[in-house]
């Protein structure tokens, strides 16, 4: 008996997109960020590290609990910005393959993806410095525009692009790698016939293209949050270079259980807010939305 593709429905306006996406992004950081703030005082512990549970109970215990929400006024902000971008970041899909005229690869949606996080990390690098330098465990700043302050003070007003380089690799890789493994996976699944399948394979799909990009990425994730903090001009690929002479191949690795484990509930958070505010605005609109 054969099989029916899942009809897709026509896409929702921008202005509809951009707030689901923005309001599941939100949601997810609400939930999830204690595990950014784990990661990244991970990331800036030099020789053998701390385990993940440990540092949690460190920071509950010598700093209280709110400490592990500090940092998140940045992020917050930059969800709006980040949806704006994504529009002119995933033109790079219609760019590779002319409009749909050439089929789409594996070579093709990884070099999207690589494109679309470059594309990302222009917009990301200043807010992600503000964060880094709010979350670590010596902070004095009161808050983020007393980090935007002494960033103009000190390094001009480029300052706020310290980082901007390996931001640039972190991103390049984790999208490149989340993007080409979604397109590998779902090529290796049975096509959608039900709403609840098309869930279930973008979950997955998903679940392991946030593995493998984070698998890649996470070496310039430790680069750019120690460059980011000290404000050094040091280079991802000799900083990497230096990083393993000094504390192993596993110092690349800081931080990666907190990123991986934010990922899997994160991702599902994420899709599930989207779509249930998808739902709502298609009922909204009505045909032929619906």
């Amino acid at each position: 008996m054969a099989t029916t593709e899942l009809k897709k429905p026509i896409p929702l306006p921008f202005a509809y997109t951009f707030a689901s996406g923005a309001i599941a992004g939100c949601t997810e950081l609400l939930l999830l960020y204690p595990l950014d703030v784990v990661k990244t005082r991970q990331q800036l512990e030099v020789g053998k590290g701390v385990g993940m549970v440990q540092v949690f109970k460190n920071i509950i215990a010598q700093e209280g609990a709110s400490r592990l929400y500090r940092g998140i006024v940045p992020p917050l902000m930059l969800e709006a910005p980040k949806r704006a971008v994504k529009s002119p970041a995933g033109s790079w899909g219609a760019y590779f393959t002319n409009n749909g005229q050439k089929q789409n690869t594996l070579a093709l949606a990884t070099l999207t993806g690589c494109f679309a996080g470059a594309t990302e990390s222009v917009v990301v690098t200043p807010f992600e410095l503000v964060k880094i330098r709010l979350q670590s465990k010596t902070s004095t700043f009161k808050g983020p525009l007393d980090v935007i302050k002494h960033s103009f003070k000190t390094s001009g007003p480029l300052g706020l692009y310290q980082g901007m380089e390996s931001t640039f690799w972190r991103h390049w890789w984790w999208n490149g790698g989340y993007f080409g493994s979604i397109y590998a996976v779902k090529g290796l699944l049975p096509k959608a016939t039900s709403k609840k399948q098309e869930l279930a394979n973008n979950l997955l799909a998903g679940t392991v293209g946030g593995f493998v990009g984070t698998s890649l990425n996470t070496p310039f994730d430790v680069i750019k949050t120690r460059v980011q903090l000290h404000g050094s001009g040091e280079w991802s690929y000799p900083g990497l270079y230096k990083i393993i002479r000094s504390e192993g191949f596993g110092g690349m690795y800081k931080g990666f259980a907190p990123k991986v484990l934010r990922l899997a509930p994160g991702g599902g958070v994420l899709l599930l807010v989207v779509e249930a505010l998808s739902t709502v605005f298609r009922k909204q609109l009505g045909p032929p939305y619906i």
